[in-house]
């Protein structure tokens, strides 16, 4: 249970107690974060039928969950892409771009990048209200912590020797977000019940993108860091969210 609490610690403001923190229980926490992010999503989804069930316009209920999901998980999500997008935005070596990560500033690569996701997030969550996609909602925030296992695949390295990065890089064996990303394809099959193949192909586009980051954080950093994490989430978040509201 060290796992699952640490978990819960790390990922939401829950009051839950930490208990033991070592590289093994943050390998633990990192496999089981898909099980946060469905407590999240349904708790989002919940909010969601509540303001459509109120007569809330949809952008309006859009972005009132999606700040929201920010408040649950203390908005470090949101702030890992525009660390990483500043990062992969500057010149030089990877030394000067993990500066500007740490750095905590946000440029104008990082604004733009906000302004474009949480806009796609909105807008898609309002979308899904209008159809009463409610488990696209659940699917698309699970699928956001599987990207964290994925990153912290083996073979991926760390791009600092210290940080959440270091602790958690390389730590899952493949088999791990393999078996994630498969489960979240097959429930997947009932966030849009009228074709049921789109939940599944939104969470192979979600799996391709942070695939993606993952490689070009590696080549541009020499492996991830914690933002690497956060922004991992944040793309596969809204490829499902964009994914599943089509149409």
């Amino acid at each position: 249970m060290h796992g699952l609490r640490l978990a819960l610690t790390w990922l939401t403001v829950l009051p839950v107690p930490a208990g033991r923190f070592d590289r093994d229980v943050c390998r633990r926490a990192i496999a089981l974060a898909p099980l946060v992010g469905a407590l999240v999503g349904g708790l989002g989804a919940a909010a969601l039928a509540g303001a459509r069930a109120a007569g809330a316009p949809g952008l309006v209920s859009g972005f009132a969950v999606l700040g929201l999901l920010v408040l649950l998980t203390r908005g470090m999500h949101v702030d890992g892409l525009a660390d990483v997008v500043d990062g992969l935005g500057c010149y030089g070596p990877p030394e000067r771009a993990l500066a500007v990560m740490k750095d905590g500033g946000a440029g104008p690569f990082a604004v733009v990048a906000l302004v474009l996701v949480l806009g796609a997030q909105a807008s898609a969550l309002a979308a899904l209200a209008e159809d009463g996609r409610w488990a696209a909602v659940v699917l698309a925030v699970a699928a956001g912590r599987a990207a964290f296992a994925w990153c912290c695949r083996r073979g991926v390295p760390a791009a600092r020797p210290e940080g959440m990065g270091a602790l958690v890089a390389g730590s899952q064996p493949t088999l791990v977000p393999v078996a994630w990303w498969l489960v979240l394809a097959a429930l997947g099959t009932a966030a849009v019940p009228e074709r049921p193949w789109q939940g599944p192909l939104a969470v192979l586009a979600a799996a391709g993108l942070v695939t993606l980051l993952t490689w070009h954080a590696t080549r541009r950093f020499g492996g991830i860091t914690g933002d690497v994490l956060g922004a991992g989430c944040e793309v596969a978040t809204t490829a499902v969210l964009v994914t599943t509201c089509l149409g």
